[in-house]
């Protein structure tokens, strides 16, 4: 509506109508420049961070399915554990610490004393 008024202003003194502009080229000031780029840098960061927690609600999803299968299956956690300790040893440079329950080492003093 302002270009119309703007070009109406200028050609209806020759008693000429324009119906169609095209605009080819439009300079913006550097600083509304810098603001539209913040803002659209802005709007795309905010889209990441909703894609980001989508994602990590339903990796949470997953993982809490997972969990009630694994405990559902007797020994399933320790099957767990030794399939990421399989997955963990395929890089030398890993230091693994593997926890055992006390229990073990007391069961085994059994054998040990005999």
């Amino acid at each position: 509506m302002r270009i119309q008024s703007i070009v109406d202003k200028e050609t209806d003194p020759w008693g000429i109508k324009v119906t169609a502009v095209e605009l080819k080229d439009i300079e913006l000031p550097g600083n509304l420049q810098r603001a539209l780029a913040r803002a659209a840098e802005a709007e795309r960061e905010k889209d990441a961070v909703i894609i980001k927690a989508e994602g990590d609600r339903i990796a949470a999803e997953n993982i809490a399915q997972a969990a009630e299968i694994i405990a559902r299956s007797h020994g399933g956690l320790f099957l767990r554990t030794l399939s990421t300790l399989t997955d963990l040893s395929s890089d030398q440079s890993n230091t693994i610490v593997f926890l055992l329950p006390i229990e073990i080492f007391k069961a085994l003093e059994k054998y040990v004393k005999s």
